[in-house]
């Protein structure tokens, strides 16, 4: 089992900044990619972008557009995502995820997934 928790959520106004966090626990042995989905109200889950234990990253761009990074701490089991210019589209419950094998852009796919962090951007 593994267990995620997100923090960094919170309410900006247009064209701010925000960090989320995705901290890891558990059966977190052997290394394992890490994503992150958004689910706006009313919405289906959609990928964002994810990053892999070799480093690797894979980026939703219609969503991103240059505006989000990732990184992470593979010491401290901690994924990032750095969210620059945000727009309202943005607003929804944001969710790490993960799973044993290579990273999808398929919420189905995942077994564990975080509590989500709520970001709202204000016009």
């Amino acid at each position: 089992q593994v267990q995620l928790a997100e923090s960094g959520g919170g309410l900006v106004q247009t064209g701010n900044s925000l960090r989320l966090s995705c901290a890891a626990s558990g059966r977190t042995s052997g290394g394992y990619d890490m994503v992150w989905f958004r689910q706006a109200p009313g919405k289906e889950r959609e990928f964002v972008a994810g990053m892999a234990w070799g480093g690797s990253r894979m980026y939703k761009t219609d969503i991103v557009k240059g505006r989000f990074t990732l990184s992470r701490n593979n010491a401290k089991n901690t994924l990032f995502l750095q969210m620059n210019n945000l727009k309202p589209e943005d607003t929804a419950v944001y969710y790490c995820a993960v799973r044993t094998g290579a990273m999808t852009q398929t919420a189905r796919d995942y077994p564990y997934w975080g509590q989500g962090t709520q970001v709202t951007v204000s016009s």
